[in-house]
């Protein structure tokens, strides 16, 4: 075993994003099982997307929150539900996207076969998958980064700014 595979293995940030994938994958399986089946009862590909992205979302929120980052208590709304809910309406409308131009490529195969929740709900997880790691950068210097680094540089530039201004000589 490598020098670096060794403190991969024990850092915090491999236990965090092996947390995250974890979480990720309940809320993948949540959102698919959602999404072939109001395909299957023949519900548009927009609001499949929908549905099954809010029945994902929810117990990714929850798991990332406190599982994947240890974050508890007061909830930073400018920073964690905002900034979620951005990557989630991006992710969103990414996988209503893939599956409606799936959704229109499939339409000559049997309805009959399975071949089409298939293909659709595969689009859907294509899109998730591409993601997969954009979200977690995102999650970690942004969502769940706890202390604003935006806020906190502003902070120390302003910081500066009144210390050089005291300084000065009349």
């Amino acid at each position: 075993m490598s020098d670096l595979h060794r403190r991969l293995r024990g850092s915090r940030l491999a236990g965090k994003f092996g947390r995250y994938a974890i979480g990720s994958v309940i809320a993948l399986v949540t959102s698919v099982v959602v999404f072939a089946c109001l395909y299957v009862l023949g519900v548009g590909t927009t609001v499949d997307s929908i549905a099954a992205f809010v029945a994902g979302a929810v117990p990714n929120w929850i798991l990332n929150r406190r599982w994947a980052w240890g974050i508890t208590g007061r909830v930073h709304v400018a920073r964690e539900v905002i900034g979620y809910a951005i990557v989630s309406v991006l992710a969103l409308v990414a996988a209503s996207a893939a599956t409606g131009w799936t959704q229109d490529q499939v339409q000559s195969l049997p309805a009959h076969h399975g071949v089409r929740v298939a293909l659709v709900t595969c689009s859907y997880v294509a899109v998730q998958a591409i993601l997969f790691a954009a979200k977690f950068l995102v999650y970690e210097h942004w969502v769940f980064a706890g202390r604003s680094r935006v806020r906190a540089a502003v902070r120390s530039r302003r910081q500066v700014w009144i210390a050089a201004r005291a300084n000065r000589t009349p």
